[in-house]
């Protein structure tokens, strides 16, 4: 009996049935059938049907589609819905006196869900679309589970992402602190590093997620100078011979306490970070630490911080000496008296430079 069928769909979402028919008493047949079910929607034809539809897509939960009508039949109707997405989203049953295999074929291929003939039988006509509303609305309640685990999933891992950076900076800031400095540095080396891969051409080909990678990692450029004893690092003179090949060992042990931090494999940064650590006193000629490499052998992002350390490094007050004026730090790098450089990678910056000076200017104006 039809009366014991409980399924309410008005507390599963959509809960609207479109009837398009141009003939009044089959609309008023299907609203009758429906009626105590849904909330009822009625076009007398394909395009009234299709305004109605778009207008409501929220609300709508199935749509029950003659195919001859005036001004726009049901299949005309049927290809715009296909073109507009909205078949896998709303089910629609095309009910028709005229089921012609071609008309089934046509309609089963578009995308219908159903084709039912004229006269209907209530029963099985209600049965049939209430059992696909139903299947619709579930699947719309498991991908919204599925959405929100996601989203959740998501900022989780946000989390744990800027839980990584904040570690990573304290880690760093840290050094920077040991050795006489504010910390400062290592958020413009990221800030310099950024931008440069931001502005210009040396950033073309990587992704967004990968120039972020590269900025966090140059952060952690100098992590090595925890093992460097503080009478070196902190020395206020010129180091000896001595002193300075123990200076540059920072390179190594940074590249090796970021392998020894299991966590730190994790971080999608770690690979960059490690040859950083490494690498960012390599000189294009050959003539840096600890490797001697040259040219393209030397990794983009080790070539990017090795400038920027250098250009921070000179217009910035230091334990050791008083900051150098911005112009005469240019030269400097300009002639290579700081070491040999990449010379595109020297063209981007000169062609940038002076808007990463007003970070500086900031600075001093705060």
């Amino acid at each position: 009996m039809e009366s014991e069928y409980q399924y309410d769909p008005l507390s599963q979402g959509p809960n609207t049935i479109l009837i398009v028919d141009d003939d009044e008493m089959n609309r008023a047949i299907l609203e009758n059938i429906f009626s105590s079910f849904y909330a009822v929607e009625e076009a007398e034809n394909g395009r009234e049907g299709l305004e109605k539809l778009t207008a409501n897509q929220e609300k709508i939960c199935a749509v029950l589609l003659d195919v001859v009508m005036p001004e726009m039949d049901g299949l005309q109707v049927l290809h715009v819905l296909e073109q507009q997405g909205l078949l896998g989203k709303i089910p629609v049953f095309l009910i028709t006196a005229e089921a012609s295999d071609t008309t089934m074929r046509e309609a089963y291929e578009l995308g219908v869900m159903d084709v039912i003939s004229k006269p209907v039988v209530p029963y099985v006509v209600r049965r049939r679309v209430n059992s696909v509303v139903e299947l619709f609305q579930a699947r719309r309640r498991l991908g919204n589970v599925v959405e929100r685990q996601q989203s959740e999933l998501l900022r989780q891992a946000q989390q744990i992402i800027q839980l990584n950076m904040g570690m990573i900076e304290s880690l760093s800031t840290a050094i920077e602190f040991r050795s006489g400095e504010s910390g400062e540095h290592v958020r413009r080396i990221h800030d310099i590093t950024r931008f440069l891969l931001e502005h210009t051409e040396l950033g073309h080909g990587l992704t967004e997620e990968e120039i972020t990678h590269i900025s966090l990692a140059a952060i952690m450029h100098d992590v090595g100078k925890i093992a460097i004893p503080d009478t070196i690092l902190n020395k206020p003179g010129r180091l000896t011979a001595e002193e300075f090949e123990i200076m540059k060992t920072h390179t190594v042990q940074g590249a090796l306490l970021l392998e020894r931090i299991p966590q730190m494999r994790e971080v999608a940064a770690y690979h960059y970070a490690r040859d950083i650590a490494r690498h960012h006193h390599e000189r294009w000629d050959g003539r840096g630490y600890p490797d001697g490499l040259k040219g393209d052998e030397i990794s983009l992002g080790a070539q990017i911080v090795s400038l920027a350390d250098v250009y921070d490094a000179l217009v910035s007050r230091r334990v050791y000496k008083a900051a150098i004026p911005r112009q005469e730090a240019l030269e400097m790098i300009r002639t290579g008296q700081c070491g040999t450089f990449n010379p595109a990678l020297l063209r981007c910056f000169f062609r940038v430079e002076e808007e990463l000076w007003r970070m500086y200017s900031k600075k001093e104006e705060a």
